[in-house]
């Protein structure tokens, strides 16, 4: 099993560091695109929906959007351009989505009756919690083409750092002096003072990337405003993690599937994303 895990890892590791530096803006929006496909052919299973040929047909008409979305702009993203106009209101309505989360979340399982046999509702989250991340990664990993193509490749790498490395403190601080639980109802393991934890190596990470990087990375934004966004933005991803943590205990499954072998499904790997990158975004291009 630990073997797997690991060769999965390594191979994860090693499809999204090709698409970063090798793809051009469409190739890696083609990809991107995919595996929001895969987002939401798993996130089927918490709509509950258990016919197999509805899932795909579900999945194959979301791919389908995707697909001509990004092939009708494929020379805007070409240029650096990510779906002008509507990148805004997408991200602003993600930001929204998740304080609403929040509320699920805290009261759970009593709000499970508002949303857990709408099949609406469900779509509508899928929507907000898919679209504004494919958006968010997009628009951090175009910051500044034209001028660096590997700009933006660093911007994005920073969120995805800054989540990992708040989520190593969270462990390690959590399981040391964890006694206090966050949110018992929807993820037994997490506790408050692994939060503290996560949020003090965010705000570290932070500080230590801003003084490295400066003004080269951040071109928006003061030092005290990024370190604001950054220990903000790990705070949604815990939200992140736990409002997927909910679907699935709701839906009584473990994982959103098998398909990275020892890891689970794409959405246990991107849950915490899928908050954090909307939220950084938006922030970050369109606030600071």
């Amino acid at each position: 099993m630990l073997k797997e895990r690991i060769l999965s890892a390594i191979a994860l590791i090693a499809v999204v560091f090709a698409a970063l530096f090798l793809f051009s803006p469409f190739y890696f929006a083609l990809c991107l695109g995919a595996v929001v496909t895969l987002g939401v052919w798993e996130w089927t299973q918490f709509a509950k929906i258990k016919t197999e040929v509805w899932r795909y047909v579900i999945s194959a008409i979301a791919g389908t959007f995707l697909f001509l979305w990004i092939y009708s702009h494929h020379s805007y993203l070409n240029a650096g351009r990510v779906f002008d106009g509507l990148a805004e209101p997408l991200l602003l309505a993600a930001v929204i989505w998740w304080i609403a989360a929040f509320f699920l979340v805290i009261n759970y399982p009593k709000s499970a009756s508002i949303w857990s046999k709408s099949l609406i509702l469900q779509i509508i989250f899928a929507f907000f919690t898919l679209l504004p991340f494919f958006i968010g990664v997009l628009k951090l990993r175009l910051d500044g083409y034209i001028i660096d193509a590997h700009h933006g490749v660093v911007l994005l790498l920073y969120v995805f750092i800054l989540v990992w490395a708040a989520d190593s403190g969270a462990y390690f601080v959590g399981r040391k002096f964890g006694k206090h639980k966050l949110a018992p109802k929807v993820s037994p393991g997490k506790t408050w003072q692994g939060v503290i934890g996560g949020l003090i190596t965010a705000c570290v990470l932070a500080f230590i990337f801003q003084t490295i990087a400066g003004e080269s990375l951040f071109n928006r934004g003061s030092t005290f405003s990024l370190t604001l966004l950054s220990v903000a933005t790990v705070a949604i991803s815990v939200l992140g993690d736990l409002t997927e943590s909910m679907f699935k205990r709701e839906s009584g499954i473990k994982d959103s599937s098998q398909l990275i072998p020892g890891h689970g499904g794409i959405l246990d790997r991107i849950d915490s994303l899928t908050a954090a990158v909307p939220f950084f975004a938006y922030f970050y291009f369109f606030v600071l």
